[in-house]
């Protein structure tokens, strides 16, 4: 029960931050026949209880294949895009209309001791897609496949501003009557485009991106997304990464890559703060900057456990809102996760790195020394030949980084009147 109360307590900032917002939710045919489809379904609608307006975009690649195999048919793809001629066309149709259906029922279910008892939902689809035809390619002629034209934005608002879950099919419609097969990617990008949506999430195999030593990418920029294109080639991981991209390309501010197959991967994403897919998104997830007077608390919330420990010396505070100039942090969705600061020691060329600390749980990233540096690039600024630090327990991460073993007699005179002889800190400079 402590874990739940404690989950619920971190997750209030991202309720209170998602309530009203638009997401746009692509999950494909594979997703839908997974089992872990059930659980996936209770999170939309969890999420809709929670005040989210949602868009639902489902693929059907698989269902599509089925029936294909089914009728004898076999299918014809050019650069990884389907062609769908006519015969073909009935398959689409035939998948997707009976897609629509069951997953209009299950968002429809109103089961005593399940998780949507009393939602009550009103899913609402439709022919809110224009398509248009890609016609011939490279003498290919892609017949039925066509692309999304435009989302009607204000007739999915209007759906949305009515508390109805909009569900979006991989099929459009042309002014002329014609039907064309659309990626569900396709779909979901611009509905996400056009509508200003906040997010846009897109369901995959795995985890998220995933770099060539096997490990999850959590966070990209835009800009980073072709290195990654080009190291994976033509799989589907590339296309939702591309997908994610373009999204953010187009305005949206973020695109998150989760698993279908993990129970849960969509609501770690939205309601924790390291999240458990890939976000792809323009502005920095995490932050070094100097601090502000706001930051105060949240100062004191990260070093108040090593002053418990003896590590770092008591400041309280009225030392902290007098000091804050002096300290750099690291900022990670709100929160401060490390801190540093910088003294300049009077009558001197020197200063002092003094209060480093980081949260416990972001130790391994790298951070002390991205505030290092940024202490380092502050002295040298203001002119410091020396920056001098007296620590208890971190000597030798001192010692790698470049400082040297000093002394009390090495301090200048301002500083060297205050050294604690109780605390018995050891003594190291650097030269800068």
């Amino acid at each position: 029960m402590p874990e739940y109360v404690n989950w619920l307590r971190h997750a209030s900032p991202y309720i209170n931050a998602h309530r009203d917002c638009t997401f746009v939710v692509m999950l494909p045919g594979d997703g839908v026949e997974h089992p872990n489809f059930g659980n996936i379904v209770h999170d939309l609608v969890l999420l809709h209880s929670l005040g989210v307006r949602l868009v639902l975009v489902h693929g059907s690649r698989p269902q599509i294949e089925a029936r294909l195999a089914a009728r004898g048919l076999t299918p014809h793809y050019h650069h990884g895009m389907r062609i769908t001629d006519a015969a073909t066309l009935e398959c689409v149709i035939d998948a997707v209309g009976q897609l629509r259906i069951a997953i209009e029922a299950r968002l429809s279910m109103d089961m005593a001791s399940s998780p949507m008892q009393g939602s009550r939902l009103r899913v609402a689809s439709g022919n809110l897609v224009t398509a248009r035809p890609i016609g011939v390619l490279e003498g290919v002629d892609y017949h039925h496949t066509g692309e999304v034209r435009r989302v009607d934005r204000k007739g999915i608002n209007r759906l949305l501003d009515e508390r109805s879950i909009v569900l979006l099919s991989p099929l459009g419609y042309s002014p002329t009557g014609e039907i064309f097969n659309l990626a569900c990617e396709d779909v979901a990008t611009r509905a996400a485009i056009d509508l200003g949506a906040d997010k846009l999430l897109l369901f995959g195999a795995d985890l998220g991106l995933i770099d060539e030593h096997g490990r999850l990418v959590r966070e990209l920029r835009p800009q980073q997304v072709p290195a990654h294109l080009q190291r994976l080639g033509s799989n589907y991981q590339a296309e939702l990464l591309d997908a994610a991209a373009e999204a953010c390309r187009g305005g949206v501010a973020r695109s998150h890559i989760v698993s279908y197959a993990e129970d849960g991967a969509l609501l770690t994403e939205l309601f924790t703060r390291d999240g458990g897919g890939t976000l792809v998104a323009q502005e920095q997830f995490e932050v070094v900057r100097e601090a502000a007077i706001e930051d105060v608390g949240g100062l004191l919330d990260l070093i108040s456990p090593l002053e418990e420990q003896g590590i770092l010396v008591r400041r309280s505070r009225e030392v902290l809102e007098r000091e804050i100039e002096q300290f750099s942090v690291v900022e990670r969705e709100g929160m401060i996760i490390a801190c540093a600061a910088l003294y300049q020691i009077a009558d001197s060329d020197a200063g002092e790195l003094a209060c480093l600390a980081v949260n416990p749980e972001y130790r391994h990233g790298g951070r002390g020394d991205e505030l290092l540096e940024r202490i380092e690039t502050r002295a040298r600024a203001q002119g410091l030949k020396t920056l001098f630090v007296l620590t208890t327990r971190t000597a030798h991460w001192f010692r790698e980084r470049g400082f040297v073993p000093s002394s009390v007699d090495r301090l200048p005179s301002a500083r060297a009147s205050l050294y604690n002889y109780q605390r018995n800190s050891k003594i190291f400079e650097k030269a800068l």
